[in-house]
């Protein structure tokens, strides 16, 4: 299974134009990929850099058929305009979606420090390895103090969906609603997470989970060993990120697939956005 995450800045890249169909060519080339995550999909947003404030949800949708969509909002308002203004991730899968959640992330305040509301899709895949459970994120940028408590609450729900995994609930699908569906316990967790490997937020990820649950591991260094990681932000956009370039984008898998992680790699050659896209296979 082959499975690309990518924080596309809304299809801007680094000559400041944005084209969602270099994007989607950029992704097919780099691999025949199975589920592909991005982070920045937006739409009614006009004054971000180069966008005219299409739907880029529907867009993304339609370039990418045979592929169901997911889309998961973070932000949702009023503009000034009085359109509607949305800021997201998405997530498309070629296997079967079985369920979906889409988790709004701690937003605690802290005064004085620009930040805004963020979301993590989650959703179990029918894979050829059995049962998988994907999300992605984009995690607070600026706030240090939401970001831990965004992370804290990622640990949370894999405990909670390992937990559902192992104690599946009573039904059938007469029951409607209440029709007990799959939450798979083998998860990966994937995006741009504005940390860099060596920080405390890292560690904080990936500390273990507990009796019971398995912890995440960092898919890089399971592949890789002692590899440094190969940088993922500022590799051609110098104008947003100066100075040398760095990783913020990361691969996570549970502990108890880390055996099946045959290979990451980064596409260090793109220049559709100011992040580089990630691959992970498992086989």
């Amino acid at each position: 299974m082959k499975l690309i995450t990518w924080n596309i800045q809304w299809g801007r890249g680094v000559d400041g134009r944005v084209d969602l169909d270099r994007v989607v060519a950029h992704a097919q080339r780099f691999a025949d990929f199975d589920v592909l995550c991005v982070q920045e999909v937006s739409a009614g947003h006009h004054q971000l850099s180069g966008c005219d404030g299409s739907d880029q949800f529907e867009q993304l949708a339609t370039r990418l058929g045979g592929y169901e969509p997911v889309a998961g909002v973070a932000t949702d308002v009023l503009g000034s305009d009085g359109r509607r203004r949305r800021f997201g991730n998405m997530l498309f899968s070629r296997l079967p979606v079985r369920q979906v959640f889409r988790h709004l992330l701690p937003w605690p305040v802290e005064a004085g420090v620009m930040s805004m509301q963020r979301v993590a899709i989650e959703a179990t895949l029918d894979t050829p390895l059995g049962l998988l459970r994907v999300t992605t994120t984009h995690l607070e940028y600026y706030s240090a103090h939401q970001r831990a408590a965004q992370i804290d609450r990622l640990r949370e729900l894999h405990r909670e969906a390992v937990a559902h995994a192992r104690s599946p609930r009573p039904g059938t699908a007469s029951d409607g609603a209440f029709e007990p569906m799959p939450r798979a316990a083998a998860a990966v967790l994937v995006g741009d997470l504005n940390f860099k490997p060596g920080d405390p937020d890292h560690s904080r990820l990936l500390a273990p989970m507990g009796p019971g649950t398995p912890a995440y591991r960092d898919a890089w260094e399971l592949a890789h060993a002692c590899r440094p990681h190969v940088p993922t932000v500022g590799v051609h956009d110098k104008e947003q990120w100066p100075g040398e370039p760095f990783t913020f984008d990361f691969v996570c898998v549970s502990e108890d697939i880390a055996g099946r992680v045959c290979d990451v790699r980064v596409d260090e050659t793109t220049t559709a956005s100011d992040h580089q896209p990630m691959l992970l296979e498992l086989a």
